[in-house]
Formats: C-alpha cells, sequence, structure tokens
C-alpha cells in the first residue's frame, strides 16, 4: 500500500507524453517486440526493479516523504515503529529464549521503522543485550546508503552489526538465533500474474504493444470486462503504448497458479485474479526461518503489514506519482507499482488483522498521551495526535493495512520478570 494525497486533483499533474519514451518504456517495447506479450509480472519487474533504471534502483527517483511518490506509516509517526517493536520485545520475552536476537527486514525503506523499532529493543535490558544482527533485504545501492545514515548512530552506539543482501535467499536459517522477520509493505511491490477464468480454463492477461490497425495481431484483446479498479486512477494516458490482451489458450504456468490455492478454483467463469508465486515463496521461506525442526523450540517470529485482505483480488494493480494515483502505463521506471496482498496466500499461522486494531491492542492510545505530555509546544504534541490518528483512521489506513503475525512455539507462562518487562507504555520521548 502506498499511501497518497487523498481527494488530490489532477492540477500540476503532467499528462502523458508519448513522444517521451523512458528507458525501461523502451527497453519493454523491444521485448514486446522481439519475444511478444508479457506478464505482468515481467511488467512489474523491469519497471522496479531493472538494474539501471528501475524505480527503486534509479536514484534520482525521490521514492519516499512529501517531495518522492508515497508516504508509509513508520514516516507519519514514530508510533508506528516502537509498537512494532513492542510485539517483537514481547514475542522474545514469551518465549523464554536465551538465544542472540537477529532481525530481518524486508525492503527497509529509508531505515525509519528499523530505527524505531531498535529504539523499542534498546530500551528493554533482556532484548538490548540479546540483539547481536541486523539483516536488510535491499537490492537498491542507493536506498542501502539511505539506510545505513540513518541507522549508523543508533547501531554504533548500542554495537550492533548491520549486514545487507539482496535477496532472502541470502539469509540462512540460524537455529542459534531467535530471528524476528518484518516486513512492511514489501509483498505490495512484488511481481504478479493476471489470471482470468475462461470456460477453457486458466488463461493469462498479457501486455502487449497497442496495434497498428493495418496490422493483424495473434492475440485477442481480451473479452471480459474488467471489475473496478480499488481506485481509479486520476489521471489516464489519452492513448498509450501497451494494452492488454488474453493468451488465446491456457498455458501451463496459468493453469498451474489457478490450481495453487483451492479458493481459486471455486471462482466462476469471467473472474480475474492477481497471483503472486513469488510472494508465495518469500511467505514460506519467511517460515523455514522462524520454524524449529521439532516443534518444541521458537526460532523467531514475524510480522507482515502491508496493503490487502484476506482473499485474492482481481484490479487492484496501479501506480502513484507525485502522491497521485497515476495509469499503470505513465512513465513506467519512473512511477511506483503496487498491489493488494492476499493474506490468504500468505498466511502461516495467524489471521491477519487491520492495522488500527493491531496498534491499539499494543498501546497506541497511552504511548500518544506520553509523548503528548512530553512535547515542548503545543503543536508538536498536536502532530503526534494527528499523525496517530491517521494511522488507525477507520475510513484509511487503520482498516486498509493488514497485519499478519507468525509465532512459534510460546512458553505459556512467562516469569513475572519477564511479564513486568511487556508493561507499557513502556519508554519516554526520545
Amino acid at each position: 500500500m502506498r499511501n497518497y494525497a487523498t481527494g488530490a486533483s489532477e492540477a500540476g499533474l503532467l499528462e502523458p507524453n508519448l513522444t517521451a519514451v523512458t528507458k525501461v518504456e523502451q527497453i519493454i517495447m523491444d521485448t514486446i517486440k522481439s519475444t511478444g506479450p508479457i506478464s505482468f509480472a515481467t511488467y512489474m519487474q523491469m519497471c522496479l526493479s531493472h538494474p539501471t533504471g528501475g524505480y527503486y534502483m534509479n536514484p534520482s527517483n525521490p521514492v519516499f516523504g512529501t517531495k518522492g511518490d508515497f508516504i508509509t506509516s513508520p514516516e507519519i509517526s514514530q508510533v508506528f515503529g516502537e509498537l512494532v517493536g513492542v510485539w517483537l520485545a514481547h514475542q522474545y520475552l514469551v518465549s523464554s529464549s536465551n538465544k542472540p536476537i537477529r532481525i530481518v527486514e524486508l525492503g527497509p525503506g529509508r531505515g525509519t521503522l528499523m530505527n524505531d523499532m531498535l529504539r523499542v529493543l534498546g530500551t528493554f535490558k533482556t532484548t538490548q543485550s540479546a540483539v547481536k544482527d541486523i539483516r536488510m533485504v535491499e537490492t537498491s545501492v542507493a536506498m542501502r546508503e539511505v539506510q545505513e545514515r540513518t541507522l549508523r548512530s543508533f547501531t554504533e552506539q548500542n554495537g550492533w552489526r548491520i549486514q545487507w543482501h539482496n535477496s532472502l535467499d541470502d539469509i540462512p536459517r540460524d537455529v542459534e538465533a531467535f530471528t524476528m522477520v518484518v516486513a512492511h509493505e514489501f509483498f505490495d511491490a512484488l511481481p504478479f500474474h493476471l489470471l482470468q477464468k475462461t470456460h477453457h480454463g486458466w488463461q493469462e492477461v498479457m501486455i502487449s504493444l497497442t496495434p497498428d490497425p493495418a496490422k493483424p495481431v495473434g492475440l485477442r484483446p481480451s473479452e471480459a470486462t474488467p471489475s473496478p479498479a480499488t481506485h481509479s486512477p486520476l489521471t489516464k494516458p489519452p492513448s498509450s503504448r501497451f494494452h492488454h490482451v488474453l493468451s488465446s489458450s491456457p498455458t501451463a504456468s496459468a493453469t498451474l497458479l489457478g490450481l495453487s490455492s483451492t479458493r481459486f478454483q471455486k471462482l466462476p467463469v469471467g473472474s480475474r485474479i492477481e497471483v503472486s508465486p513469488t510472494s508465495f515463496k518469500i511467505a514460506h521461506q519467511v517460515g523455514e526461518l522462524i520454524k524449529s525442526d521439532d516443534g518444541e523450540h521458537n526460532l523467531g517470529c514475524s510480522l507482515v503489514v502491508d496493503y490487502g485482505g484476506d482473499h485474492a483480488f482481481g484490479s487492484s494493480f496501479r501506480a502513484f506519482k507525485n502522491h497521485k494515483i497515476v495509469d499503470v502505463f505513465y512513465r513506467p521506471g519512473e512511477s511506483d507499482l503496487t498491489t493488494n496482498v492476499d493474506f490468504g496466500y500468505l498466511k502461516e499461522a495467524l489471521s491477519p488483522n487491520d492495522q488500527a486494531t493491531f496498534l491499539l491492542r499494543m498501546g497506541l492510545t497511552q504511548r500518544v498521551q506520553k509523548l503528548q505530555q512530553a512535547a515542548n509546544n503545543p503543536e508538536r504534541s498536536k502532530a503526534i495526535g494527528s499523525g496517530a490518528e491517521r494511522l488507525v483512521d477507520p475510513t484509511g489506513m487503520g482498516r486498509q493495512y493488514k497485519v499478519l503475525g507468525v509465532t512459534g512455539h510460546r512458553n505459556p507462562k512467562p516469569s513475572a520478570d519477564e511479564r513486568a518487562q511487556i508493561d507499557y507504555p513502556f519508554i519516554t520521548e526520545p
């Protein structure tokens, strides 16, 4: 999920200029000309992760903050990251583990969330001394530099080591550590395949070049009318170099993905679903990192916070530019792309809660009161309150974001000392 300016008008937003082709757009056009239509997964991968022109890889793209294309929960209020830190500390304390803590964050952004989580873990005596290893999964060199600057002083002060990885594949399972995995707004940026159920089976909706009227096209345009998008684009190109086509027959990959969940098999003809095998694989890897061999020992916990729901989506694919929703074919490589997350596809242990429920249960109200009491002026106090309200707004982030927590074997009876450590409100104004 990308939080954007609600009610934003189209004023000031550049209309697509079909005479100006982005670097990634040209690569996609050449690929389609050479090999034929591409999947939505390939399009999304190229737009976001191309080594030199991808949205997250190009340092000239202002991704986060007021100058970027979206703002995330950690950037809105420090309380978000603090309460995630409380949840992590609680999982460690009730596990009665004496193993060192290893923290893994997938897609760390600017490092704000990790900074807030570490501040909380550094507050509790048990977790402060237990944190030994911090792993950041980040493919962008530019973003790694931003994260390093954000975390440098705090990690050096506590003697904590940070390592960066290109993939979760690079992080081995460690039975000698208690692994905490956090993925905030990570899964919504992973590639997906768009499938449509027909009388012949599951067929894949592909992306092709807008055809020259004088030339025949090998694939027929998609026949079904797509369901309304979750968010209607604020700006749509008057014409586009790309359009959707439906594969002429069921493909092996579409059939396998369509059969990958019993929920999909029950859908009627005409249904469209966005399926991300990459998300499924990574969720499985996360489970492997924290799963013990015998089921009797807790190797860790994980927390996934993202935009979505406990079901499949069929038309949630959207793009962001300058805090506005734009067409998904607008300036490829220069606009952020995202989809809703199917938590039912990720679920390993616990059912997803919405963000508001999670934060309120973790003591949001009490923490905000403490911060406001410590504020040195009315403006600061008001900003703290308004930031917290945005996190739990039932018409926005509070309900749109979902939270999935995965835990291993727990100690049902934590000691009195362990219970005392997890009382909160827990820390003072940093």
